[in-house]
């Protein structure tokens, strides 16, 4: 056998025995998340298609493979799958450069958060004990509360707030709010119940998780940017691959599978907005006075991460510069 996973146990699909053209991809999400409609099932397609159906991808939605959405790349790493979507913001000290995206200033949409990743790939590639097929970004996050609408600073005082990242967590602090780091899988019961009081997050997850419901109220306009997304492939797997093989995986993936990220989150954003409006949310999109009042409360936070080294001779700033260029 040449790589990989698959076999039944228990009516459950488990890595072990694999089939010989076979690469498990595995993911936390349910299989009706955007990211499987735009990236996982195109790229699957395009590698049988490319291979003439001898190099082909079986999925495991729903964490069947590793249910923790911060357990990822280190499942990944272990060889419990060949290929994993992860999000670095939820291990932030393991990937600092990845996440500069999500610095206030860098990029406004998705795609330009796409670009802006692609822009610096060298230096991403270089955090990670795996191969980079793909990294993409979704839209700048959005402020979802429950009960407090939020039109300016003084109204995020106090509010528990959950963040996309880890790294998003001073500039919430800096707005004297009290940032938590929960995966997004359980950020709707924990508003409903009161354990959060707000979400930051992208908008594309007001319809994947079903924000709308216990959410009041969504601010639109925040200086953050985007969050990175990767899809990683374990480099033991890849290193056994055949060069034929090797050739029509590098064929399918690279720019193009991440650029095909960065427009599924674009329009998965606008859907989920749309839904919130749909469902009577209130939508307050900050004043231009707001806004900067926002933005200058964050920006003793960006100050001090672009002066910090994240690696040896490399700072925030090369790197927030290299983004936004």
């Amino acid at each position: 056998m040449k790589v990989l996973r698959a076999c039944m146990a228990a009516s459950l699909m488990v890595p072990g025995v694999a089939a010989a053209d076979e690469l498990a991809l595995g993911y936390f999400m349910s299989p009706r998340h955007p990211m499987n409609e735009h990236v996982f099932t195109p790229f699957a397609d395009a590698l049988a298609e490319a291979s003439g159906g001898q190099l082909t991808i079986r999925q495991f939605p729903g964490g069947a493979l590793s249910s923790s959405p911060p357990g990822q790349y280190s499942a990944l790493l272990s060889g419990v799958m060949d290929i994993t979507f992860a999000l670095p913001g939820y291990t932030t000290d393991l990937f600092p450069m990845t996440t500069t995206i999500s610095a206030p200033g860098v990029c406004d949409t998705a795609e330009s958060c796409t670009e802006a990743l692609l822009r610096a790939r060298d230096l991403i590639e270089e955090e990670y004990d795996a191969r980079l097929l793909a990294v993409w970004a979704n839209e700048p996050p959005v402020l979802l509360s429950r009960d407090r609408p939020v039109r300016n600073v003084a109204d995020m005082a106090g509010l528990v707030t959950r963040v996309t990242t880890s790294a998003d967590a001073p500039y919430l602090a800096a707005l004297d709010a009290s940032p938590v780091s929960q995966p997004v899988s359980v950020v709707n019961q924990n508003l409903t119940n009161g354990v959060i009081d707000a979400i930051i997050v992208d908008p594309s997850a007001i319809r994947s998780f079903s924000l709308h419901e216990p959410a009041n109220h969504i601010t639109v306009g925040l200086p953050l940017s985007g969050a990175a997304f990767v899809l990683l492939m374990n480099n033991d797997t890849y290193n056994r691959l055949s060069d034929e093989e090797k050739a029509w995986l590098d064929q399918v993936s690279g720019e193009a599978l991440s650029r095909a990220g960065g427009v599924g989150y674009g329009i998965a954003a606008d859907a989920g907005i749309r839904l919130a409006i749909d469902s009577g949310v209130e939508v307050i999109e900050l004043t231009d006075e707001a806004r900067a009042e926002f933005a200058a409360a964050m920006q003793p936070v960006l100050d001090s991460f672009l002066s910090q080294e994240l690696r040896p001779g490399v700072t925030g700033g090369d790197v927030y510069t290299l983004m936004r260029n």
